[in-house]
């Protein structure tokens, strides 16, 4: 049987972005081009956890083989993780990192685990950040993986390429219903 994969959010850079995408109580977040892990941190008080629901190596996605500039025969390092504030899932977060990335100090991004890649990201003095790209991710048509397959809403998202040492990686970042930033200070 061929593979299929299931339909991707259309992503668009944040200039050109339908306006229903940078609008609303999640603008600021969506927008914000420092560390969401920070964010995230202080808005749980530090009840703050990462759930993995994945890592492994696979082929990435036509959208972010595209992004990253890979063939569609380049295989990458796949994590998927729920970022959980006060003990409610926030945000669904998916990076792809190319195996050609993982060289050098950038191997310890195989290791996670627990930890959240944002922290490394952002203290990390060598990294640059790309432009941010927007999305809505309709989880009925594209659900989303494990436990949040239930979910049936309309989520909102961003994305971005991030360069250790300029080798990329691609992080995506899904705002969950859950995650109410109008009912918290920000």
């Amino acid at each position: 049987m061929p593979f299929r994969s299931l339909p991707e959010p259309r992503w668009h850079p944040c200039r050109s972005a339908p306006a229903h995408l940078a609008r609303g109580p999640l603008r600021t977040w969506l927008l914000d081009r420092g560390s969401l892990t920070a964010r995230l941190v202080a808005l749980s008080c530090g009840q703050f956890e990462v759930q993995v629901l994945c890592q492994k190596t696979g082929r990435p996605r036509p959208s972010e083989q595209r992004a990253l500039g890979m063939g569609t025969r380049q295989w990458a390092w796949i994590r998927e993780v729920i970022l959980l504030g006060r003990e409610k899932p926030w945000v669904y977060a998916r990076s792809v990192i190319p195996l050609s990335t993982l060289t050098g100090r950038q191997r310890s991004l195989r290791r996670l685990d627990k930890r959240p890649l944002g922290a490394l990201l952002f203290s990390d003095p060598g990294m640059v950040r790309g432009p941010i790209e927007l999305a809505s991710q309709n989880t009925r048509t594209t659900p989303l993986p494990g436990p949040l397959q239930h979910l049936q809403a309309d989520i909102p998202g961003r994305r971005s390429l991030f360069w250790l040492d300029g080798k990329p990686l691609l992080v995506c970042e899904m705002f969950l219903p859950e995650f109410t930033p109008y009912n918290t200070p920000l």
